[in-house]
């Protein structure tokens, strides 16, 4: 249902798109009858010294000129800001090589106060932006004081999503602003947020909307990202496999950063942050919406782990309690398996051809 929450504007890297690349959805987009619906998922996630940078993007299509969407975030931003404006197609470039609402008169109106608390309020582009702290029902409050139309779904999610963090972002589409600025509907505003934390995290559930989900995922650490920590100890890429208990979930690519990958993103506005020494992990999502009922993180090690929807953002990988936290075991580097694979057949070799021989 197009009233689901989605992990959006927050949110992860994010951008008006000009070009065919499958944009990033985020927060549940609200509109009247259904009218607006969202397009492939794109979001890119940076994490390095306990700062997570969430950029993300979204594409609609539909013939609504007024609608908005709420997602859940983890922590309070430290800023949020418009996003680099070619960065997720230079992502999708790298890692694809070429040859029921009745309630819709919103998109105007000033933001009241409720019993949830306004942290930030920002603009960008055309999507006025504002944090807010409180309940489940205390952000539901706000959002009908503010003309958002919530469904049953999307009401039972933000209540959900509350129990492990009271932080959500809601975006209001300003179509006034948008015509002035001369942008084209149905592109996605850029929007990078800068939180505090000590894990990544990325909601995932918001993104099952009533129909099969589809979602591209960059990741930019200070390590290879993989999927199981014996892939990891022995220094086996985890490119072509999927994420345990995520059905869909697959790792596609992963690469140290390069000059003209850095150079790209470093270059994009509001990227100066970009680390050269950054490895880029590219994972995708294609699942049925029904099989989407979890959120993600990455653990020291750099293993995916994935937890129901709802979980506190940090317990993903640390678990309710000290005793469960997983050892930020030493990782061998990529290729070390095939390397010591081949030093063990060339020594074999070695003692076959030494070995003594009868007279």
């Amino acid at each position: 249902m197009i009233n689901k929450l989605v992990p959006a504007a927050a949110a992860t890297l994010a951008f008006f798109l000009t070009q065919a690349l499958p944009a990033a959805a985020c927060g549940g987009l609200i509109a009247p009858n259904g009218a607006i619906r969202l397009e492939k998922a794109t979001t890119l996630v940076a994490w390095h010294d306990g700062v997570e940078r969430y950029l993300t993007s979204f594409s609609y299509n539909g013939e609504a000129s007024s609608f908005g969407w709420i997602v859940p975030l983890p922590a309070v931003p430290e800023k949020v800001e418009e996003g680099g404006g070619w960065t997720l197609q230079r992502l999708f470039r790298e890692t694809h090589p070429q040859p029921q609402i009745t309630d819709f008169a919103f998109a105007g109106k000033a933001l009241q106060s409720s019993s949830a608390i306004v942290l930030q309020q920002v603009q960008v582009r055309a999507l006025d932006i504002t944090v807010l702290s409180g309940s489940g029902q205390a952000v539901l409050d706000w959002a009908a004081d503010n003309g958002f139309a919530v469904d049953g779904e999307t009401h039972n999610h933000i209540v959900q999503y509350a129990k492990g963090s009271p932080i959500f972002m809601a975006a209001k589409y300003n179509a006034d602003r948008a015509a002035k600025q001369r942008l084209i509907f149905g592109d996605g505003a850029p929007v990078l947020i800068t939180m505090k934390l000590a894990h990544p995290w990325i909601p995932f559930e918001v993104l099952a909307a009533g129909a099969q989900v589809q979602a591209d995922l960059y990741l930019l650490s200070d390590k290879p990202v993989n999927t199981s920590e014996w892939r990891a100890l022995l220094g086996v890429s985890g490119v072509g496999s999927s994420v345990q208990g995520a059905e869909g979930f697959t790792l596609e690519f992963q690469e140290k950063m390069t000059d003209s990958l850095y150079k790209d993103l470093s270059s994009d506005k509001n990227m100066s942050w970009v680390r050269r020494d950054s490895w880029l992990t590219y994972l995708t999502l294609n699942a049925p919406d029904d099989k989407v009922t979890y959120d993600m993180s990455v653990t020291p090690m750099g293993i995916v782990k994935v937890a129901a929807f709802g979980t506190k953002p940090m317990a993903i990988v640390d678990g309710t309690s000290t005793a469960n936290r997983p050892l930020d075991a030493p990782t061998a580097p990529m290729g070390t398996a095939m390397t010591l694979l081949v030093l063990g057949i060339v020594l074999a070799a070695a003692l076959w051809i030494a070995r003594p021989r009868k007279a």
